[in-house]
Parts: C-alpha cells; structure tokens; sequence
C-alpha cells in the first residue's frame, strides 16, 4: 500500500469540530471492486455534515499532486503571474506524452489538461517568496515548500489531507478564501467539470474538480480527485483518494486513472448529490 504521510498539525477547530461525521463501511465496495484502497470524504453543507470511508485515512497527508492547481492558480492571479484564464504561456518547444501538452496553452486549458509544465512556469513567475506568503495566508495543507518553487506539489514536500481539502475547497465554492473574488471567480468557471440544465428548477447540477496523481517512485501512485457538486437544493464537498498501480508501468494511466472519477461520482449518488 502506498506509504502514508502523517498529519503534521492538529486538525484545526472549525467546520470539522463543529459537524458530525458519519463513517460509511458500505462504501467499500466502491474502492474494493475497482482494486484501489483509499478515501472518500463528502461534506453535505446544507446539513452541516461529513460522511466519510475510513476516517483516519481522509484525516492523513498526501502530496496533492496536480489537485494544487486550484491553489496555484489562485495565487497566479492574485500576484499578476498570470493575467487572466486566456493568457497564454508560449510552449517551451520540449515534447511530452499527451499532445495537448505539447502547444501554447492558456491557464483555463492548463487546468482542463493538467498541464505540469503551464503551471511550473507560473510558479516560477510568482516566486518562491510570494508562494510561501499566499500559501500560509490560504493554510493550504502543510505549508512547506522546500527549496524548489516549481516542484513541491510533485516531489512529497507540500502534503494535504482530504479533509484540509474539503475545507479549502469549501471556502472556494463560497468566496471566502484570502484571495479576490475575481480570483476566485476565474477559478471556479476553470474548474467547472460538468454542468446539466435546470439547477434553480432541482434536477440539474454543477459539477467541479480538479484530478491528482503523485508517482512517488515505489510500486503504488496515489490518486486523487477532488472538487463539489452544486444543486438547488445545497452543496457538496468532497475529496477521493487511493493507491493505483505505479505509472511507470505500461498502460497504467489510461486503465486505472478513471476509477478516482468512478467512485467520486458512485459516491456522491449515494448520498444524493449526483
């Protein structure tokens, strides 16, 4: 199993302490069926309450991978690294495994993409400095950085729990993140996954989110799928993670990367929200 990092801060007081939390063994199967241990976490807002599959798990720290592009986005608007979700970043010309890595691309088709190298390069603009200020302005996971400005997402050095993710990410959905709400505006439509008609009438929905996959050099990745879920008749938050078979091995991506979105979304139709 993939090696879990520990948590290195006390879960903060606030909306876990003040919700209940309701532990689902019948989710099991979600992970089990699909041979990927992991977590999921649902905060149901309207009612005030978490719902989560192995507790302790959604309460340890992982390296966010790819999902810390909404933070990173954020940020990159915030400080003018990045002028708009339009402005492009010229292609630096080095070819890589997906295509639509390999051209010009705009922070919007960065995010739609996951494209490592966009995001880099905005970190690299923003600055070590400047990312630390607006990281622990955020409290976004574990605060540390390390030395590389432009890697500490990927390398184990920034770690998150599903849990911090859920509250960052439910201070996104409702604007109350230290960030404008231009910022946070733009990277909400950029993270926008799914949209069905009829949200004020009830049947339709919202569905954003953000993917992970840290490859840690061992046999087993992780992966992650993180975001909310919008209906009339509330909100939902959640974060999915779990141990998929190493990248390194052929065909491991495209067979195992859809189970995160399979079980978030198996998930979230028990609880009604999809």
């Amino acid at each position: 199993m993939f090696r879990r990092h520990l948590l290195l801060a006390a879960l903060a007081p606030g909306a876990a302490a003040a919700a209940d939390w309701t532990e689902h063994p019948e989710w099991a199967p979600e992970f089990a069926g699909r041979e990927a241990p992991g977590c999921a976490l649902v905060l149901d807002e309207a009612r005030g309450a978490f719902h989560v599959f192995d507790r302790p798990r959604a309460e340890t720290a992982f390296s966010p991978a790819s999902t810390f592009k909404i933070c990173n986005a954020l940020i990159g608007l915030e400080t003018g690294a990045v002028r708009d979700e339009n402005e492009v970043f010229p292609w630096d010309g080095v070819r890589r495994g997906l295509p639509a890595w390999n051209r010009d691309t705009t922070l919007a088709e960065g995010m739609r993409h996951s494209t490592v190298w966009f995001y880099q390069a905005m970190a690299r603009r923003i600055g070590m400095a400047r990312m630390r200020e607006w990281i622990a302005r955020a409290g976004y996971g574990n605060q540390e950085l390390g030395t590389e400005v432009d890697r500490f997402w990927l390398n184990g050095t920034l770690r998150i729990s599903a849990w911090q993710q859920v509250e960052f990410l439910r201070r996104l959905a409702a604007g109350g993140l230290p960030f404008s709400e231009r910022s946070q505006r733009i990277v909400r439509r950029i993270t926008l996954l799914e949209e069905s008609p009829g949200l004020e009438e009830g049947p339709g929905f919202r569905l954003h989110g953000k993917t992970g996959w840290f490859s840690g050099g061992g046999a087993t990745d992780l992966g992650w799928l993180v975001g909310w879920v919008e209906r009339e008749a509330g909100r939902w938050v959640f974060a999915v993670n779990m141990d998929l078979p190493s990248a390194s091995l052929p065909g491991s991506i495209a067979r195992h990367a859809p189970k995160r979105e399979a079980v978030a979304r198996a998930v979230l139709a028990r609880l009604g929200a999809l």
